[in-house]
């Protein structure tokens, strides 16, 4: 059993330290759940006003996805405009902190699935 001993510790010990540093916790607001980074209390003073933080902690998506989701608040939902600063601040903490995940949805579908989009975009012509 010794000798198995001797080769399992090192063996251990290399083992841990090859464990990418991003699966350390990262600290998170007891109330929200929002993860305690560069401009979180502005995210959460601006989001939680109207909807729950799950709503931000279950999400996850580009910069440019965040964007249009407050576009769409702001036109739908009756959110106020940012102050250029204050959305940029937001959209980084949202950005860096709740982007793109891999295998954390299924595909999209193919657009020739999908069915046809009753609102006007800004891709539309015209």
């Amino acid at each position: 059993m010794k000798p198995l001993r001797a080769l399992a510790l090192p063996a251990l010990g290399a083992a841990l330290l090859s464990l990418p540093l991003m699966s350390v916790a990262q600290e998170r607001d007891p109330d929200s759940g929002l993860i305690k980074a560069e401009g979180w209390q502005m995210t959460k003073a601006n989001c939680t006003v109207c909807h729950s933080a799950k709503l931000v902690t279950q999400n996850s998506g580009s910069r440019n996805h965040w964007e249009s989701l407050i576009r769409w608040m702001q036109e739908t939902q009756g959110l106020w405009e940012f102050q250029p600063e204050m959305e940029n601040v937001i959209l980084d903490y949202l950005a860096e902190n709740y982007g793109p995940q891999e295998d954390s949805r299924r595909p999209a579908l193919p657009r020739a699935l999908m069915p046809d989009n009753p609102y006007p975009t800004s891709a539309d012509p015209g």
